[in-house]
């Protein structure tokens, strides 16, 4: 069994900033790529951003400019440092990763953008 958990959510003002973290845990045998994605009220899932097992990543149109992700594979663990944030960010944030033959979710944390 795999689990993902992510901190790091919450309430921050427009043009503020905000670190996400998200650990994999259980029986990994070997890490792909990991990512995020959100999900506004509403709206579809999107793509933030993901990293492969080297060090390429990808950017997804919404947050582009604005976030970085990184990933420390000796820990298991991906970030997401997101800048200048706006109300239009405010989602739930999910951790993704492909593990093994297939892709696990976390459970979603909260980020929430608003005076």
């Amino acid at each position: 069994q795999v689990q993902l958990v992510e901190s790091g959510g919450g309430l921050v003002q427009p043009g503020g900033s905000l670190r996400l973290s998200c650990a994999a845990s259980g029986s990994i045998s070997v890490i792909y790529t990991m990512g995020w994605y959100r999900q506004a009220p509403g709206k579809q899932r999107e793509l933030v951003a993901t990293v492969n097992d080297g060090t390429g990543t990808h950017y997804g149109d919404s947050l582009k400019g604005r976030v970085a992700i990184s990933r420390d594979n000796a820990k298991n663990t991906v970030d997401l440092q997101m800048n200048s944030l706006g109300p239009e960010d405010t989602a739930v944030y999910y951790c993704s990763g492909v593990i093994g033959p297939r892709r696990y979710w976390g459970q979603g944390t909260q980020v929430t953008v608003s005076n």
